[in-house]
């Protein structure tokens, strides 16, 4: 079978990578599992959250990216993220001025987030064409204080925060600004290369966990906002309805989204944060983001059926919640 770019298939991962796992120890609370994007460990008095994640795709900014976007998985959790290692790897010939630019990245994102950077690996790397920041982040919270992706229970409420395509937005405008400067202009441009400033979801995490009613939060990353509600649901082993008009898509997106032909809710979306809560608890939740300057909505609600996750269009149509096979900023950088 031949891979698609991107995540490797949930199929591949349930069928090989998890079967695939080493010793069994003791302290390992959670371990791999579709949609969860961190592990839990025992360490005495408190519990460690464990995640990790590669930067492929962007180039402009890929050291500011590799801290904000591991560190985003931890806060999942609703834990403050804390400690980074970073695997760095850099084409060959690749000259000092690099090193320089994503380490001095690196500190000034592991900074703004209170995160140490305490180990790593860098070399040159026969074969690779960009450079890749593959990073390891680590946060400590008392024991069980905490949730994980897959703990939506039936009814629950579907938050999302900020919009979709938060980050693919970004990527583009940077990577490709050429190709896009002859089409909008560069009032355009500019706002959505500043999208890169919206993809941290610490912030919007530790806001929503801190005011109760919390049983789930996942951060949309490859495969955009429609991957992101599809790996809870796999994750709960539930069903989902969702309101189309009601996720957000700014502008810059759209416009950015039309030019390549793709879907915005299928494009990586870091940055927008999903939120599982009680039916009670999710206006309480959406008050406290909007208090904290973070845009938040209720775009739908879980069910007990896995079989049934439904998109409602703004006409009152309905069709099953289309799965993306590929993130489509793969699409959009292979024009």
């Amino acid at each position: 079978m031949k891979l698609p770019p991107g995540k490797i298939p949930i199929d591949i991962l349930k069928e090989v990578v998890f079967k695939n796992l080493g010793a069994e120890r003791s302290e390992v609370v959670l371990g791999p599992a579709a949609g969860v994007d961190g592990a839990v460990l025992d360490v005495g008095s408190k519990n460690a959250i464990v995640s990790m994640d590669p930067i492929t795709g962007a180039i402009e900014r890929i050291g500011w990216e590799a801290i904000n976007i591991n560190a985003n998985d931890v806060a999942t959790f609703g834990v403050e993220p804390a400690f980074f290692f970073s695997c760095i790897m850099l084409p060959e010939n690749s000259d000092s001025k690099i090193i320089e630019t994503i380490s001095t990245q690196m500190h000034t994102a592991a900074k703004e987030l209170g995160i140490a950077i305490v180990g790593g690996h860098c070399e040159s790397t026969p074969g690779i064409t960009n450079p890749i920041v593959v990073g390891c982040i680590m946060g400590l919270t008392e024991k069980g204080k905490y949730v994980t992706a897959a703990g939506a229970k039936a009814g629950d409420k579907m938050i999302l925060t900020k919009s979709a395509g938060i980050e693919g937005t970004a990527i583009l405008a940077s990577d490709r600004e050429e190709q896009l400067k002859k089409v909008f202009s560069p009032a355009v441009l500019e706002s959505a290369k500043g999208f890169y400033n919206q993809i941290s979801i610490v912030k919007d995490a530790l806001t929503a966990f801190r005011t109760g009613g919390v049983h789930a939060m996942h951060d949309p990353t490859e495969g955009g906002i429609l991957n992101g509600i599809h790996e809870m649901a796999d994750a709960a082993g539930l069903g989902i309805r969702v309101f189309e008009e009601k996720i957000t898509i700014e502008p810059e997106t759209a416009k950015i989204c039309r030019y390549y032909e793709i879907d915005p809710l299928q494009l990586i979306s870091s940055g927008a944060l999903l939120i599982s809560a009680q039916p009670e608890a999710a206006d309480k939740i959406v008050e406290a983001l909007c208090q904290a300057h973070i845009y938040a909505d209720i775009i739908g609600e879980f069910n007990p059926n896995p079989n049934k996750r439904i998109l409602m269009h703004k006409d009152d149509s309905a069709e099953m919640l289309p799965r993306p096979i590929s993130d489509h900023l793969w699409t959009a950088l292979s024009h």
